[in-house]
């Protein structure tokens, strides 16, 4: 039997009591005149091959994309008291600003600085400049935190559109692997839209879309970024699959259109906004249970249970109807349904095409705000914590 490999997110954790030390953008193709540059591959008059100046273009367009970003990655280290244990993490950040709001902000993960007083908060940029925040915001669904800095005279990276990121497109991972700051490593996106990750028991992330790749990240990479040929921030490295604990070629980063919505809800409101539902979904469904229902596949997400007073309530939703889109959205399972659902607006209406008794119809729901408390919100003991690749628990209220 195969065993899989544990998710382990990939902020560095020392332990400083003597205890245990442990680990704990639009990407768009590369240009054709770089890969078709002048030369190409040469004959020599002796028959002999001397070219390789487009490898040598291509080199030096991704050395000039990592110069241009370099500068708006930090290297983060936090302190914590647990209890009798003095607790450093390491991680990494990326420098933005946003149209919502003046000010600069510094992206990172939340289990990076989880917990720590802001005076231990150490962010050190690419210039050397050492600063602690003046504010920080946290969203533990996504595993996310944006902190407000005084120092303006700092160049910020640019964002890209996650949404038209390609499987395959080449991409660079930034960050402080194992302290090591102003890491570049080199990859391809591998997959889109890997949900169901679990990192710990006691911690869960509720809005899952993850971009897989195979560019090199490892702990302390948390927080760095995921930058396309553009020189565009397209995601936020925050976790790898791996049995040993590090780098084994699936890593996985936050899309970019996912971190600036949470970012500017929590720059906005201090949190995110988010609607939901109010139904329990299957996270058995299979296909038996689709074929009883009258699909000929497994598609959309089932509903096991409808809870009183909610918007699936009022609409109305049933037991075993299957959500077969969000708003002309096609939804291929319940994670996806979970985080189309979570993200839009509050209050605003919204359509589903639900098969029931063997019908498709069309249902309009209002969506409400999420009542608190949202998912657990315990943190692991220590980052680098590890858990199976499993989907969520049916019964979970959506």
């Amino acid at each position: 039997m195969t065993r899989r490999p544990s998710v382990i997110l990939l902020a560095g954790s020392m332990f400083l009591c003597g205890l245990v030390i442990g680990a704990g953008f639009v990407s768009g193709p590369l240009d054709e005149s770089v890969l078709a540059a002048p030369g190409g591959i040469a004959t020599e008059s002796d028959g002999q091959v001397s070219g390789g100046a487009s490898l040598i273009e291509c080199s030096r367009q991704l050395a000039r994309i990592a110069a241009t970003t370099t500068p708006s990655v930090v290297h983060i280290r936090s302190e914590r008291v647990e209890g009798k244990r003095r607790i450093e993490e390491t991680g990494s950040g990326v420098i933005v600003r946003l149209q919502s709001a003046p000010g600069t902000y510094i992206v990172t993960n939340s289990h990076v600085i989880r917990n720590a007083p802001y005076n231990q908060i150490h962010i050190r940029t690419a210039g050397g400049l050492v600063l602690n925040p003046k504010r920080v915001v946290e969203d533990l669904q996504t595993d996310l935190a944006v902190m407000e800095i005084a120092e303006s005279d700092v160049p910020a990276a640019r964002w890209g559109n996650s949404d038209l990121a390609e499987i395959g497109n080449i991409v660079l991972a930034m960050g402080s692997p194992f302290g090591l700051s102003q890491s570049v490593t080199l990859g391809i996106i591998s997959a889109k839209g890997r949900r169901d990750l679990e990192f710990d028991p006691r911690r869960r992330v509720l809005n899952q879309d993850f971009i897989q790749t195979d560019a090199a990240i490892n702990p302390g990479n948390s927080g760095g970024p995921l930058i396309d040929l553009r020189g565009r921030v397209i995601g936020i490295n925050t976790a790898i699959a791996s049995s040993s604990g590090g780098n084994e070629g699936i890593g996985f980063s936050i899309p970019c259109n996912l971190v600036r919505r949470v970012v500017e809800h929590l720059v906005k409101h201090g949190r995110v906004r988010r609607a939901y539902l109010g139904v329990s979904l299957d996270y058995e469904f299979d296909m038996d249970v689709a074929v009883r229902l009258g699909l000929d596949r497994i598609r959309g997400t089932r509903v096991i249970a409808v809870h009183r007073g909610t918007p699936a309530y009022n609409a109305p939703l049933r037991h075993d109807d299957v959500i077969l889109t969000f708003q002309d959205i096609a939804i291929i399972d319940q994670g996806h349904l979970i985080n189309l659902v979570s993200l839009a607006d509050v209050d605003s209406r919204v359509s589903l095409q639900v098969l029931r008794d063997g019908r498709q119809i069309r249902i309009e729901v209002v969506l409400t705000e999420r009542p608190e408390p949202q998912v657990s919100q315990v943190a692991p003991e220590r980052a680098g914590d590890s858990a199976r690749i499993r989907a969520r628990r049916s019964g979970d209220m959506q």
